[in-house]
Formats: structure tokens, sequence, C-alpha cells
């Protein structure tokens, strides 16, 4: 760990595994497309990438809809640095930028729609909201948040799986998603029409894809 933020994996050493290690452990392709799939994602969108990490989600968006216009922000310059790769290797126009979750660096009502996919359970109880709290800023009236995060364990196996992970990310980080309280922070952050998608079990716990819209008319 840092002061300011969670590597992925836990630990800086461990970010070039990142990659093949979430493909194997999480069901990251189905996830992330089922992501973009419920966006509903449409040409001339601002699109966010919330915690975005190697960029596999923001390139995702961007291949299924090329006329989105996609910025991925993560606080880790060294994941950052792989997603932009990637970005160049694949000739996908999708901007990067360091950032922190808790304070991003965009105006107010910037995007249609905010993404994120396995961040939120990197982040403390305090800030985890903050951060919800700044998705819902940047988002327009009428925009939509949609996350995969873990979610509680659907049984005694899953719980088991999903306490390498609490250990591994810390018990406060991920005790909201253990408990199933992540619907409940998207409506205290202000959204409406909080729904709980897709459930995903996986090698590691269950996975849960959260939606929430921000109303109209809201400043």
């Amino acid at each position: 760990m840092t002061k300011d933020f969670t590597p992925g994996l836990g630990f800086h050493f461990l970010s070039p595994l990142y990659d093949p290690v979430v493909a194997l452990t999480t069901r990251d392709r189905r996830v992330k497309e089922d992501i973009v799939a419920g966006g509903a994602i449409a040409p001339g969108h601002r699109v966010l990438d919330l915690g975005c990490g190697t960029g596999t989600l923001a390139l995702k968006v961007k291949r299924a809809c090329p006329g989105a216009d996609v910025l991925g922000v993560d606080a880790d310059e060294r994941m950052l640095s792989t997603a932009r790769r990637k970005a160049t290797r694949s000739a996908v126009a999708v901007r990067f930028d360091h950032g922190y979750a808790e304070r991003l660096p965009c105006p107010d009502g910037t995007f249609d729609r905010v993404v994120s996919a396995l961040f939120f359970h990197h982040l403390g109880p305090d800030k985890k909201r903050t951060a919800l709290a700044e998705a819902f800023r940047v988002l327009v009236p009428g925009g939509a948040l949609h996350i995969a995060d873990w979610g509680p364990p659907a049984g005694r196996i899953a719980r088991a799986l999903f306490f390498s992970v609490r250990l591994l990310d810390g018990f406060s980080n991920t005790a909201d998603h253990a408990a199933g309280r992540l619907p409940a922070l998207l409506t205290g952050a202000g959204f409406e029409d909080v729904r709980v998608g897709e459930r995903y079990q996986t090698v590691l716990g269950t996975l849960e894809l959260v939606s929430g819209v921000k109303p109209s008319g809201t400043d």
C-alpha cells in the first residue's frame, strides 16, 4: 500500500501481473462486456472509466462505441503507462490521465456515463463515499454510473474464497462490499434507480453489477 492509494493486487511489484491475474480469477471479459452493454453508450457520449487501471474497460468502451469520447483516470502512474501502451498498440483513441477518485480533475457535469470495474473495494469507507459523490458531481443530470465490484458472498464457499481478497486489499476497504452495502452507498450519494444486476461467481468470491442514475434537474 501507499499513503495515497492501494495498487492493483495490493503491491507495486505485482502490477505487471495484474491483467493475467484478473483475467484468470474474475471472469474479466464477461463482466466488462456486460458493463459496456448495460451502459447503453451512444455516439457523442462522454465516458469516464474511474480507477481505470491498465485501461481494459476504457478500451472496450471505445471499441464498442467508436463515437464516444472516453477518458480513463487512475492514481497509479505505472498502471496508466500500461494503459497508454495498450491504447497505442491497438490504435484506439482513449486518453488516460492521472487523478484521484476523491478529487477528480474534471468540471461538474462533464460525463454522460461513469464506469468502473474492480476499483471501489480498494478504497476505505470515507474515500469510497467521497469517490461516489465525485462520480455524481461529474455526471450530467440523467447520466448513469455503472460499477462492477465485489458483492456479498453467495454462500460459505464464496465467503471463504473472498477472504483472500479481504486479506490482500484490507478488511476495512472491503467491509461494505462483504456486507452488500454498495447499492445503499450509491443511494446515499444521491443516485436514483439504483439496481443490482448480474452477479458472477468467481474463484475469489461474488462480483456484482451495480448502477444508478443522477436525477434529471440536478445541478
